[in-house]
């Protein structure tokens, strides 16, 4: 992954999503209830992560650790 790294959260929702790079086609594999990645559908490779709830999964929105059931390495 490479670019750069958009961030954009809906409140009423109560959803986060996070891209990677520039906005191309993808297809959402679902890797548990709450929580998408992003795939390029050419490449396989990861684009982004959406997270629904996110504001409940997390407790405190200063510092914001949550355990995703995911490895990501970001790297230039």
């Amino acid at each position: 992954m490479k670019g750069q790294m958009r961030v954009y959260y809906d409140e009423e929702a109560d959803f986060l999503e996070i891209s990677i790079a520039e906005p191309r086609q993808n297809y959402g594999d679902h890797i548990s209830e709450d929580v998408v990645l992003y795939r390029d559908e050419e490449t396989d490779e990861i684009v982004g992560i959406g997270i629904f709830n996110f504001k409940t999964r997390s407790k405190d929105l200063q510092e914001i650790k949550l355990d995703l059931p995911v490895n990501i390495s970001l790297f230039s």
